[in-house]
């Protein structure tokens, strides 16, 4: 059935913060902030790795990094056009909309819970390769997979910063959507290189958000989502950086 992985990741989304308010509860603001900061340093480490994998290579008996223009030049040009276009205040704004509507006006946390964990599971290349597949071919295989991560990661994360963690699945359900249901048009850009492009410039971007996470928020990384557009699109230059 096409459209069956959006739908578990959704469900798997929206379950894992059930289950982190029920765990939530039984723990004080100590033990919160503990697992909140633990959790930003797990998050650190699955960012550095997506990146590390996609900049290093063995040549022989040496491993060569490369790449490194790309990202930096995809992450500066990223961030200036989500700067003009303030994307992170956008988020803010849809999180600002959520908490009135879903009677949360008085979480204080509400917005900063939605749009932290929004980031961290709609961001990668499992969310874009997964949801082509779905479409293509009704295979789900790649969003289940993902759909256990994003249970483990948002039940963490609301155990810790608040009910609406819960609440990413809503991006969750209209990124990974609108890729199953444009799949066929898609399906030709997302090259193997493009792919590689996205998933380490969205592992750069996963990073930033278990920065946040631990010392908390430093970097409006909302803003910084262009950068994956330019990722995908440096995949067609002529010249490889």
């Amino acid at each position: 059935m096409i459209g069956l992985g959006t739908l578990i990741n959704t469900a798997a989304i929206v379950l894992g913060g059930l289950f982190g308010l029920l765990f939530g509860k039984r723990l004080g603001e100590r033990h919160q902030d503990t697992l909140m900061k633990t959790c930003g340093v797990t998050v650190i480490f699955i960012g550095i790795a997506g990146v590390l994998s996609k900049m290093l290579s063995v040549q022989g008996a040496a491993l060569v990094s490369g790449r490194s223009l790309l990202l930096v030049l995809c992450a500066a040009v990223g961030a200036l056009i989500g700067e003009w276009l303030n994307i992170e205040g956008g988020f803010e704004r849809f999180g600002q909309w959520l908490k009135r509507k879903t009677g949360n006006a008085k979480d204080k946390t509400f917005v900063d819970a939605f749009v932290t964990a929004s980031l961290t599971v709609s961001i990668g290349a499992m969310a874009v390769v997964g949801a082509i597949q779905d479409g293509l071919s009704g295979d789900s295989s790649v969003l289940v997979t993902k759909s256990i991560l994003d249970f483990v990661i948002v039940m963490v994360m609301t155990s810790s910063l608040g009910k609406g963690c819960a609440f990413a699945a809503i991006p969750v359900l209209i990124v990974e959507g609108s890729l199953t249901l444009l799949a066929r048009l898609i399906a030709p850009i997302m090259t193997d290189a493009a792919l590689a492009n996205l998933s380490m410039v969205g592992s750069m971007l996963i990073f930033c958000v278990g920065l946040n996470l631990t010392f908390g928020k430093r970097i409006r990384v909302a803003n910084l989502l262009p950068a994956l557009i330019l990722a995908v699109a440096s995949a067609f230059l002529p010249v490889g950086l």
